[in-house]
């Protein structure tokens, strides 16, 4: 298999959650979570994605969230910031802030709400990658961006040196494929559940909701994987299906997997307006799952 850009994030990339404790991040917590990851093995870690709640994030928590991942991380593990936005001039100032920060990538949101055109979403890309000299993450989520980064416009954007990577959540195979066919971009699955049918076909890992709670089997599947060891790793995709299939379908992310971590006292489970906790029935329906895998 040929070496493609970003086969260095090949592996398990977990997008972290922002502990919060009386509304205030919670950096205690935030470096538990930290060594949890490292000692577990975890590829990157990616602050300040949707999982990590940015878009209630402050601009000044933003950066420090992401300051304060480099420093715990000290070296120990790669950091993917999530320093993505629907204007292309705060991209710019967050991505520059992150690279100061150390961060070792960024990952780049499709611009969200004002639906550019395919012109738009490549002038946006190539802006960042052109002023920003660390490897990039195009990622693609049309059902909270609104609009899909059709596979035509991340080949042209496959030929920006910086930009490495495609964060794949589209739910489309035949796009996954597409991309794969038609770049050198490394392929991360942006679905739990779908790492295993993409690496199948050629994606190189995953960036985790799951990965929050149970890293080391995530890794085990997409090493099994990497290493064409399919049966092992169909497996561990059956094993860990049902807690994936929680994380996105009780509530919107990263409520269940905030309501998960609660439950495993691992964070306080707090979220912000307009996020709340899973109502009690759904609760119920976490517990469940996380006592038949042998967490509770």
């Amino acid at each position: 298999m040929q070496k493609r850009k970003g086969s260095d994030f090949a592996g398990v990339g977990v997008a972290i959650v922002t502990p919060f404790k009386d509304g205030v991040l919670d950096v205690a917590k935030l470096k538990e979570q930290i060594e949890f990851q490292i000692g577990s093995g975890t590829t990157f870690l990616v602050p300040v994605g949707t999982t990590g709640e940015s878009p209630t994030l402050t601009h000044d928590e933003h950066e420090r969230v992401i300051s304060e991942v480099v420093q715990l991380a000290a070296g120990r593990c790669k950091v993917m910031a999530g320093t993505g936005s629907n204007c292309t001039a705060e991209a710019l100032r967050l991505t520059r802030w992150a690279a100061k920060a150390g961060a070792d990538a960024s990952l780049q949101v499709a611009p969200y709400y004002n639906k550019p055109t395919q012109k738009g979403f490549y002038e946006h890309f190539k802006a960042i990658a052109e002023e920003v000299g660390i490897p990039h993450c195009v990622y693609n989520i049309p059902g909270r961006s609104a609009k899909n980064i059709e596979p035509e416009t991340i080949a042209r954007l496959s030929e920006l040196p910086n930009i490495t990577m495609v964060k794949e959540a589209t739910g489309s195979l035949d796009q996954c494929s597409q991309i794969l066919n038609t770049t050198n971009l490394t392929v991360l699955s942006g679905d739990d559940s779908l790492t295993l049918p993409m690496m199948s076909i050629g994606a190189e890992g995953v960036i985790s909701v799951a990965g929050n709670i149970v890293p080391k089997d995530l890794l085990a599947m997409v090493r099994a994987a990497l290493a064409g060891q399919f049966e092992e790793a169909a497996r561990l995709h059956h094993k860990l299906f049902p807690l994936c299939r929680d994380m996105l379908s009780l509530a919107t992310n990263p409520i269940p997997v905030k309501g998960a971590m609660k439950l495993l006292g691992r964070d306080t489970g707090e979220l912000r307006l307009p996020m709340t906790e899973l109502e009690p029935k759904e609760f119920d329906a976490l517990r469940a799952t996380l006592t038949k895998y042998g967490l509770l």
